[in-house]
């Protein structure tokens, strides 16, 4: 299974919401996370990058 860290950009700040990333969901504005042991996180933002040799996605968050 491929699992990816989740990565918020605002401004110059980079912060790790969320390891383990197994599902992203995305409606409108708001990304929806599901972690691999069930966890759910909805950030405002839009994916930059989706990186599988990092094991990263990139949201630049509002």
């Amino acid at each position: 299974m491929c699992e990816l860290n989740a990565i918020v950009i605002k401004g110059d700040e980079r912060k790790t919401i969320m390891e383990s990333v197994t599902k992203m969901i995305v409606e409108g504005d708001s990304i929806q996370l599901y972690g691999i042991f069930g966890e759910k996180e909805t950030i405002k933002g839009s994916i930059k990058e989706v990186d599988f040799s990092k094991g990263e996605t990139i949201i630049l968050g509002k």
